[in-house]
Formats: structure tokens, C-alpha cells, sequence
């Protein structure tokens, strides 16, 4: 890798890191807020069955299963191929946002749109169940940021994830198809 793809591939990752770890800032408050508040019977019910959920579904499905290796394997892809806007961006291409297959982009660019209408709506509930919905949360990002840190440490022993950079097809003809797909002829 070139200095410019090193500086690429870690600005992506790591940038893809602060996005996943600021929230967990801004939301453990909230979460300690309701906390402290006392809670009834049901309400630590829950909570407990909430956080479970979101550990299991967003920390490990979402982010430990999908979200993470494709991270890694993006700014991997990035490092060794590294375009002056895709540097620039690299955190928005490690998470699929452009330059991605087209499935890629779609699903991507509605995760973020879900993401935002979800924060809109949790921040109109009152407390306890606004804190009670982001312990889960925090829960699941959490685990998220564990798993970006330990796909990276993996990826730097030299064992990268084995899952396709869901790239255009087109992306790079040196290689073949770089989504995993074989184009339709």
C-alpha cells in the first residue's frame, strides 16, 4: 500500500469508528438519567429483554456479522486502490455510501435514513423509556465499536475478513468481479 492508501484505509475505519463511538457519549446520560430515576418492575423487564435484543440483532448480527468486515475489507480495498475522492471520503466509502454495487448503495443509503427518522422519533419520548430504548442502543453500538476494533486487529495480523467488498462490478477489471458476482452475458 501506498502512504496515501495507509492514510486512506485508516481514516476510514477510524472515522467509521468515531461515528459508531459518539453516540454512545451522547446517550449513556439519558440512559443513567432513567436509571437513577427508578424504574418500576416492568420497566427493568424491559430494559433487560431490550438490551438483549439489540446486542443480539445490531451489536452482533448487524455490525460483529455484516457491517464491520465489509468496513474493514472497503478501506482494505481503498488502501490498495486509493482515489483522491475516495481518500477524501473514506469513511463514507468504507461504509457503502458511494461507490458501492447497487443493492450496496440502497440498502446503505436507507440504514442512514431509518437511523435519522429513528433518533428523531426516540428523542420525543419522555423518560424512562426514551433511556430505556437507548441502553439498547448504547448496548448495540457498543458491541458495534468492539467489533470494528476487532475485525481491524484481525485485518492487521494479515487474516481480513472473507466477505466481498461489495464493489460496481465494472469497479475493477483486474480482478473480475469485485461485488462476488459474475456479470449476466
Amino acid at each position: 500500500m501506498s502512504p496515501i492508501g495507509r492514510l486512506g484505509a485508516a481514516f476510514g475505519v477510524l472515522g467509521v469508528l468515531v461515528l459508531v463511538v459518539q453516540p454512545l457519549f451522547r446517550l449513556t446520560p439519558y440512559v443513567l438519567e432513567a436509571i437513577r430515576g427508578g424504574l418500576t418492575g416492568f420497566q427493568w423487564t424491559v430494559l433487560c429483554l431490550w438490551v438483549l435484543v439489540n446486542a443480539h440483532a445490531e451489536g452482533w448480527r448487524g455490525f460483529h456479522q455484516r457491517f464491520a468486515p465489509r468496513v474493514v475489507v472497503r478501506a482494505y480495498y481503498l488502501g490498495r486502490n486509493p482515489r483522491p475522492h475516495w481518500v477524501l471520503l473514506a469513511p463514507l466509502f468504507c461504509m457503502s455510501l458511494f461507490h458501492a454495487s447497487r443493492r450496496g448503495l440502497l440498502v446503505a443509503r436507507l440504514l442512514v435514513v431509518g437511523i435519522v427518522l429513528l433518533v428523531l422519533a426516540v428523542r420525543q419520548l419522555s423518560q424512562p423509556w426514551r433511556g430505556i430504548v437507548d441502553a439498547g442502543v448504547v448496548a448495540g453500538l457498543g458491541l458495534g465499536a468492539l467489533s470494528l476494533v476487532v475485525h481491524l486487529g484481525r485485518a492487521l495480523l494479515g487474516r481480513l475478513p472473507d466477505v466481498p467488498p461489495d464493489l460496481p462490478l465494472e469497479s475493477d477489471p483486474e480482478s473480475g468481479p469485485a461485488s462476488g458476482r459474475t456479470p449476466d452475458r
